[in-house]
Parts: C-alpha cells; structure tokens; sequence
C-alpha cells in the first residue's frame, strides 16, 4: 500500500512541475515584462489590401494630415503599420467590416469530443485572423485545461484565479449577475478574452451534485450562459467560443448558447469516425434539449479538417471520403500542417503574431496564405449571415 501511495503520489509531483516548466517558457517567450506584446507591422501593399484600397489612397491620407505617417527607422525606411494603425485607418478610410447594429453578432462554437484535431490552435488563429480583418472579437475559454488561455499568453495556473473564470457566473451559488468581470485586454487591441483555469470544472461537481432538481437547475444555466454571452456580444462583431472535448454541463451550455457550429477534424480514418460519432451524439442531445424547452438554434453548421498533409495520400484518401459523406458541410480549404504552425505555439504564439518567419521564409508565406484562406471561409458565412455578401454555390466549390 505504502508503494502504491507513492506512486500515486507522482502525479501532483508532476503536475507541479509541469506548472514550473510552463511558467518558465512563458517568461522566456515573453520577456522583459513577462507580459505578450503583440510587435507585428504591415507593409504598405499589405495593408492596402487588408483595407480593400490603394496604396495610393492611403498615402494621400497621410500626406492631407488625416493619418499620422508610420515612424522610420535608424536608416530612414518606414517601419509599417502596427494592427492599431490599421484599425484608426479603417475609421478614417471608412473600411472597416464591423457588422450593421441590426446584425446580429456571430457567436462561434469550436467543437469537436475528439481530442488531437488541434480545436483551440484553430479558435486562436481563428480569433487572430478575424482581428487582422478589422472585427472586434470576443474569444471565451469554456475548457477547464485552458490552451486557449495559455495561448494567448495567461497562465492558468499562475496568473488566472476561479474568480476570473466562468465560475462565479455559472455556480450554483453565483456571485456575479454579467459577464462583464471576466474579460481580460489581451495583446490585441480588437481581440478581449474571457480565461479559464483547472478550477472551472468545480461547475461540472455542483451541478452533477445538484440533486432532484438538477434537470432546472441545469437548463437554467443553459438559458443563463446565452443570456450572458448574448448581453456581452453587443460590444464585438465576432464572439469565438472553445468548449471542453466532452459532452458535460459547459459543453452542453456553450452549444446551446452559439449560433454557429465549427467543427475540426484531421484527416486520418479514427477522427473522421470519432466526428461522426460527435455528430450523432450532438443530434440526439439537441433533440434532448428542444424536447426540454430549450431552444438551440444555428446559422451554419461546418466541418474543417485541420493538420492536412497534402504530400500524404491517406490523408487524401480519408479527405475524399470526407466529401463524399459531408458533401458542401466540409469547409473545401483544409488547414495544412504545418512546422511553422508548431514553431509559433512553441513559443505560445499563432502565426499571425509572429515578426518574421520561425522557418524558411517560404513556408511562412505558404502557411500564412493558407491559413487566410481557409478561415477566410468562415468570414464568408459570417458575412453571407449579416446580408453582406451572396450565399456562393458550395456544391459547386466542392465538387469543382
């Protein structure tokens, strides 16, 4: 027995020490303050066509005063733009993308139980990519492990207390009425973030433990998170949620509380069943939830299949086979692996923050552009949502 408690002992060893280590590449990653700086600078041409505009334009804003030059450096050369250079020349060139105030604000659930398929690298960069664009985003960590947290620079452990999370909210005996006390400024001028922490799943406990009456308790913090987040959202264009890989009480709330369905998956044969299985699950609770008065409501439902190796032709196999079951359900860009992705979380960072390229400058440019292009799928169905653009022939985008 003495051996076995010892043993069993280990694992808070570890986890501590896990703790330590974390916090050490988070101030290597971070220095000197220990805090993420977001250091990124556009190009000109970059800029220009991040603003849907000429290059031209935006120099003759300059030159008329109504925008402030970028600073040069040692050498005379500009430096560029930073993201809050871009965002006050989106108010003064009026291009920004914001949604109208009758539209309503795109609330995004990033789900998949399968674990491995990378569903917060794809929140994070999701969250970045819609801030380069110009949106006011809202990222809400709904996961008890925290990597979307941890990703945007916070340790969970160390820098995050209960009381900062969705706990006080959502326990049974609640000490916060909004939300409102939980978003956290991060690095990104246009991007907020409501944390998580290991503690978090002391919501699962209470309401498992909540009796007779847990059925109503249950579908009240249903109907309390969306209230919530619904309240929270009049403030941003895009809210982006990631929760738990598990079908639990969070889980349960944060579907139910979205208006949109991400789900990513990898292309290989034990992810595309396991989605599958996810999917038949999330069919037979929503009908679970409706039949119990709760409402549950999306304006698109996507698979996106992440960590694709085009050079791999089981992937390419399995991705067929994906088409054919989901048919134009299957976002037709996949995300592609990639080493630069791997390099940036590294260094708790997405690609979109990186100053320069980790690797060859080549992979940089093939993964960024790729990454463009298939978030930029889920902007369009956020935009064809607000009335902003046509609804595009999907069949057509799949099959052609």
């Amino acid at each position: 027995m003495a051996y076995s408690d010892s043993v069993v002992g280990q694992i808070g060893d570890l986890a501590e020490a896990g703790e330590r280590m974390i916090e050490r590449l988070r101030r290597k990653a971070f220095l000197p303050d220990s805090r993420k700086g977001l250091h990124i600078r556009f190009g000109i041409a970059e800029t220009a066509q991040l603003l849907g505009c000429s290059t031209n334009r935006i120099r003759m804003a300059e030159e008329d005063g109504r925008l402030p030059p970028p600073p040069s450096g040692e050498n005379g050369r500009r430096l560029g733009y930073t993201v809050e250079d871009i965002l006050l020349m989106r108010q003064v060139l009026d291009a920004s993308p914001a949604r109208g105030p009758e539209d309503t604000p795109a609330m995004i659930a990033v789900q998949n139980f399968k674990g491995g398929v990378g569903k917060s690298t794809v929140t994070t960069h999701l969250a970045h990519y819609f801030a380069v664009q110009g949106y006011r985003v809202l990222v809400v960590d709904c996961d008890s492990q925290a990597t979307t947290t941890t990703l945007f620079g916070f340790n969970p452990h160390f820098n995050i207390t209960r009381e900062e999370t969705l706990y006080p909210y959502l326990s049974i005996d609640p000490t916060q009425a909004d939300l409102l006390y939980a978003v956290k400024n991060t690095p990104w001028p246009n991007v907020d973030l409501i944390p998580s922490n290991l503690e978090l799943f002391d919501v699962e406990y209470e309401l498992a433990a909540s009796g007779a009456d847990g059925q109503n308790v249950l579908a009240a913090r249903f109907r309390k998170l969306k209230q919530g987040l619904t309240d929270l959202a009049r403030n941003y264009d895009v809210v982006i949620l990631d929760p738990p890989p598990a079908l639990g009480t969070i889980s349960l709330a944060v579907m139910q509380a979205a208006n949109s369905l991400l789900v990513p998956l990898a292309a290989t044969t034990p992810d595309f069943c396991s989605t599958v299985q996810f999917l038949s699950m999330m069919d037979q609770v929503i009908d679970q939830l409706i039949e119990a008065g709760v409402a549950v409501e999306y304006n698109f439902v996507r698979l996106l299949c992440s960590k694709f190796d085009s050079g791999d032709p089981s992937h390419e196999m399995v991705r067929a086979i994906m088409e054919q079951a989901f048919g134009p359900a299957l976002l037709p860009v996949p995300i592609l692996e990639s080493a630069e992705i791997s390099h940036a979380a590294l260094r708790m960072m997405t690609i979109y923050e990186l100053e320069k390229p980790i690797g060859t400058s080549r992979t940089h440019k093939r993964c960024r552009s790729n990454l463009d292009e298939a978030l930029g799928q889920v902007e369009q169905l956020v935009r064809q949502g607000w009335g902003r653009i046509q609804a595009i022939d999907e069949a057509l985008l799949v099959n052609g």
